[in-house]
């Protein structure tokens, strides 16, 4: 009977959720790009990113809760680090992140149709893996970022983990922090890769929860402390993970 569901659930997917996900990223990745020839400021853009990622969670079954915003003061600009498990992370922190934050994505997201025109019209960012000079060059811009106010996220594993398990954090994403002295906020995510794990197209109905978790300050520090606070905010981070999250639910 457990087969018969699963199976009736990954043609449920191919059928409806993944078409609907394709057209709601086409209308809202057009009206992001409309928006974003009257509105250069990337408020509108986000504002869009938003209800998509709204629209496309609900369209999956996704049961949405966040907590720890108590953490965040009004005025502060900080720099998100959170862990990645699933494509889906990405609608989650637009969907729930109580900030008009710029990510640190890899490059090949931005070269997806209508998500990526959306990314590169609104200031995104994208890493380049492999090419140390590309990668300092998308560090110096999300700086820029950061001291224009903005806050930005970032994925310091480098990209999805494909079995649950925590990646290291690259050491180098968190010389942003320390160059700024803006504070990094670890953020945890649970559930996502339940819903959708790596190289599936199976998208199951689940509960996903973002956690905020207090501040690191980084006022102070140099740059040869970029890998201890790397593994401070992952011990933060994996501190709070639920690692039944990562098993598929119905």
């Amino acid at each position: 009977m457990r087969a018969v569901i699963d199976a009736l659930g990954y043609l449920r997917s191919l059928a409806v959720t993944v078409p609907l996900i394709y057209l709601l990223t086409i209308f809202w990745g057009t009206l992001s790009l409309l928006c974003s020839l009257a509105n250069s400021s990337g408020i509108a853009q986000h504002t869009c990113a938003r209800l998509w990622a709204r629209c496309l969670l609900a369209v999956c079954g996704v049961r949405l809760s966040v907590r720890g915003a108590e953490h965040l003061e009004a005025g502060r600009t900080y720099i998100f680090a959170a862990n990645h498990q699933s494509y889906l992370d990405i609608p989650v922190i637009f969907a729930l992140m109580p900030a008009n934050f710029r990510i640190m994505a890899k490059g090949s997201l931005f070269h997806i149709p209508f998500i990526g025109w959306h990314l590169r019209r609104s200031g995104h960012m994208p890493v380049a893996r492999g090419n140390p000079r590309r990668a300092a060059r998308s560090l110096l811009e999300a700086a820029s970022h950061v001291r224009r106010g903005t806050p930005v996220f970032i994925f310091p594993e480098g990209g999805r983990s494909p079995d649950g398990r925590f990646r290291e954090f690259k050491p180098g994403t968190f010389l942003l922090a320390i160059k700024s002295g803006a504070a990094v906020v670890p953020v945890t995510i649970n559930g996502t890769r339940a819903v959708l794990p790596m190289r599936s197209w199976h998208v199951r109905p689940g509960r996903v929860e973002l956690i905020l978790h207090a501040p690191i300050e980084t006022a102070g520090l140099k740059s040869d402390a970029a890998h201890s606070l790397a593994e401070s905010v992952r011990a933060v981070i994996a501190a709070d993970f639920d690692e039944s999250s990562t098993l598929a639910t119905r």
